[in-house]
């Protein structure tokens, strides 16, 4: 039997879907209204030391929100500068709308081989508040439309996304935005 996250969702499947966005409050606000999710948890400025994108340091800032519909999490990006990032490239191609799927690992690196191997090549990797880094990666497979997000499933990022989709669970409409940590 698969391991699962505490919102039921199975370790190595996609446990996010992610959006980039023109307006993260207008988009939280749509989300809430007309997909039943929140509330949202933001990180105001997501710009963290060790960041590289296309094998370079990358200062690129941005603001995130994540939220749950039922089990569904979702992420809003909005970039915030000029700086090059994974963000403004997908903008720049095909415009705000789906950047990503993520998908959760315990070992994140041993993931990234298994894509590596089949094709696929990283983009873009961040340490992120709850441990370990993310890793995207690109172009692997004909067929794929959106970049992956390879996540690090760990007891602290299980624990720390679990609490936000428990906020969900029967969620009165107060305090629709609220704090990442």
């Amino acid at each position: 039997m698969a391991k699962t996250f505490g919102w039921g969702q199975a370790y190595g499947t996609v446990a996010q879907i992610a959006y980039v966005v023109k307006d993260l409050e207008a988009s939280i606000d749509h989300c809430i209204k007309d997909l039943g999710a929140g509330p949202f948890f933001v990180i105001p400025h997501f710009r963290r030391e060790g960041q590289v994108y296309r094998g370079g340091p990358n200062t690129s800032d941005q603001t995130i929100a994540m939220g749950f519909a039922g089990q569904t999490w979702i992420e809003l990006i909005q970039p915030l500068d000029d700086e090059p990032s994974l963000y403004k490239e997908v903008i720049e191609r095909s415009g705000y709308g789906l950047h990503h799927h993520g998908i959760a690992y315990e070992d994140c690196e041993a993931a990234l081989a298994d894509y590596v191997a089949r094709g696929w090549q990283e983009v873009f990797r961040s340490p992120v508040p709850t441990g370990g880094e993310v890793i995207f990666i690109e172009g692997g497979h004909p067929g794929a439309t959106t970049l992956i997000e390879l996540l690090p499933a760990s007891p602290p990022m299980d624990a720390h996304f679990t609490s936000l989709w428990r906020a969900a669970q029967d969620w009165d409409g107060k305090d629709p935005i609220r704090p990442f940590i």
